[in-house]
């Protein structure tokens, strides 16, 4: 006979995870809004969803491995993968280059996630709080630097 054992499941033991998932997502939100809101090709869902997934790789791996050679592996992949979706987002045209702090950002979000899933919530705290202060405020003086050259011309 076939039973379902979802009511089965340690409810403390979601309740944990779902609270690492979360937090991972809200950090990596405004990290996404500003690259939507600065039309990037990476957005509002991309972001929160690098943290989200890397936070669940490694909640996943840390449940099931027991050596911190095993966790090691798994973070080993995580950073060549987030590199490689960040990868697409850089783009040449010409002379010009573009999406690079788009596929940085992607990186650090998977960073963020990372540190979430190892409960060291103030590294994932500064990181996303650097990362927007990157992207807001230098964006606005590579802005400025650019409108001051065009006057130049």
């Amino acid at each position: 006979m076939f039973s379902f054992d979802i009511f089965q499941l340690d409810w403390s033991l979601v309740l944990y995870h779902l609270s690492h998932l979360l937090f991972a997502y809200l950090l990596a939100l405004p990290i996404g809004f500003e690259r939507e809101q600065s039309k990037r090709h990476f957005g509002l869902r991309t972001f929160p969803l690098v943290a989200v997934v890397s936070c669940g790789f490694m909640l996943v791996g840390k449940s099931v491995i027991d050596s911190t050679d095993g966790e090691a592996r798994i973070i080993q992949g995580l950073i060549t993968g987030i590199g490689f979706i960040g990868g697409g987002a850089i783009l040449k045209d010409q002379d010009r280059v573009s999406g690079v702090s788009s596929a940085a950002s992607i990186w650090n979000t998977g960073a963020i996630g990372l540190a979430v899933a190892f409960d060291r919530f103030e590294i994932a705290v500064l990181l996303a709080v650097l990362n927007v202060c990157t992207l807001f405020f230098f964006g606005r003086v590579k802005e400025t630097v650019a409108s001051d050259d065009d006057d130049n011309d």
